[in-house]
């Protein structure tokens, strides 16, 4: 497993589909529900699936082989 990364929250939340989107893992808010249907995505230890699902700074999600941790602007 590579280096957790930093991601930074611009307000008080952002959704699973807005991260994957800015994180380029997908090209449209479309695929998030085909995406997380065939890819596990881990959020603080526990499989998510749910593309509106609010994450939070201090979340730790895990996409694939890539971790990434949420920090407050």
């Amino acid at each position: 497993m590579s280096a957790i990364k930093e991601f930074t929250i611009k307000g008080e939340y952002i959704t699973l589909s807005q991260f994957l989107k800015e994180e380029s893992i997908i090209s449209s808010g479309g695929e998030a529900k085909w995406y997380l249907r065939e890819n596990p995505v881990i959020l603080n230890g526990e499989s998510e699936n749910r593309r509106g699902k609010k994450l939070h700074p201090g979340d730790t999600v895990q996409v694939g082989d890539a971790e990434y941790q949420f920090r407050q602007a």
